[in-house]
């Protein structure tokens, strides 16, 4: 693997820019989606929240690509990103029709577990007005040539949306390519989204398709066993999750597979309940290993949106030119503090993440 080559912040508006669907996300708290009488409501998407995170906690330029219905539910979710700090001047309103037969924003009912009961996410995303995105639509040229971006991310959350949603992505991957621009792609393997448009056969297609046009990969054991195709049992080293040694040898296929990849990272989580997890993380870059202090039963409030917290840490160790190591160690302490408030997206602090890098305790600060 090569070394990754960043642009200067200097030569472009943006440190990063996302192309991912925004849904609002109505929380139960300590409840239960199926007898609650209150949500709580934020906003959150796999790829949005890496910009957020970018953008809140590392000081980031950070700006959105994607569509919403123009409604009042659309508006709350704009505020919500506003709030956030993340640039929407690439947002599409598409007109509401009034019920939602042909565009909708969507919806996703999350409650977070506790103990032996396991987080549970139900998802409201069918027509929405980001699935219904088509090649064609956005003026990447305008982004990627004009303002300039030193980052692009994006994922198979968007790229599973709907049979339209992967050409997007692609479009956008080879014009931020054109320009110099890193490109960053989260595998993110949902079941849900790919089960009435082919299933596993087809998310493998395409993800495969759009790994190739990436320079930095992000999955788990999951996504590499179902969105890719690589056979995790084959491994030996301890199903069902990857370890470090597992992960180092599962990147010598990926790597064989897609040698444009300069990094591929991962998060190593070892779920011992829904609050109570073992947590770490490693990168390879520049044909090493680098690894991340594991945190032993690491406490958990809210554990959705830990994976995205870690890829905007470990973006910023890169946009920072700090180096892989502390690329890594950024990504899985940001990852952890994230999973200690509730909402998809981080609430935490640079000062706290590079607190709890150096070792840091929770004895109370005043």
């Amino acid at each position: 693997m090569a070394p990754i080559d960043i642009r200067s912040r200097e030569s472009s508006r943006w440190d990063l820019v996302a192309l991912g669907e925004v849904m609002l996300r109505l929380d139960p708290g300590e409840g239960r989606i199926a007898t609650a009488r209150h949500f709580a409501a934020w906003e959150g998407g796999g790829e949005y929240n890496v910009a957020r995170g970018l953008a809140r906690c590392f000081g980031m330029r950070t700006a959105l690509v994607s569509a919403f219905a123009d409604n009042p539910v659309g508006r709350l979710v704009e505020d919500l990103i506003r709030q956030g700090g993340v640039d929407q001047s690439h947002v599409r309103w598409v007109p509401f029709d009034g019920v939602g037969r042909s565009v909708r924003n969507g919806l996703n009912f999350t409650e977070r577990g506790f103990g032996v009961r396991a987080a549970l996410g139900v998802s409201d995303r069918g027509r929405t007005a980001a699935s219904q995105m088509k090649a064609g639509e956005v003026d990447w040229e305008a982004i990627f040539g004009g303002d300039g971006s030193r980052w692009f991310h994006t994922g198979g959350i968007f790229a599973g949306l709907s049979e339209t949603t992967a050409a997007v992505a692609r479009e956008a991957m080879e014009v931020a390519r054109a320009h110099g621009t890193v490109i960053s792609y989260d595998l993110n393997y949902r079941p849900s989204l790919w089960r009435s448009i082919g299933g596993e056969a087809r998310a493998r297609e395409v993800n495969r398709d759009l790994v190739a046009l990436a320079d930095v990969l992000l999955g788990n054991e999951e996504d590499f066993a179902a969105a890719l195709g690589f056979d995790i049992e084959g491994l030996d080293v301890g199903a069902p999750a990857l370890d470090a040694m597992g992960f180092g040898r599962m990147n010598e296929r990926v790597a064989a597979t897609f040698p444009n990849l300069r990094v591929v990272a991962t998060t190593l989580r070892d779920a011992k309940t829904a609050t109570r997890n073992d947590w770490g993380a490693v990168c390879w870059a520049d044909g090493e290993l680098y690894e991340a202090p594991r945190r032993a039963d690491l406490e958990i409030l809210d554990r959705v949106g830990g994976g995205d917290a870690f890829a905007s840490g470990l973006i910023y160790g890169f946009l920072a030119g700090l180096g892989a190591q502390a690329a890594v160690e950024y990504g899985a302490a940001h990852g952890a503090l994230a999973m200690t408030t509730p909402g998809d997206t981080s609430m935490a602090s640079l000062a706290e993440v590079e607190h709890v890098m150096r070792g840091g305790g929770a004895r109370v600060s005043r």
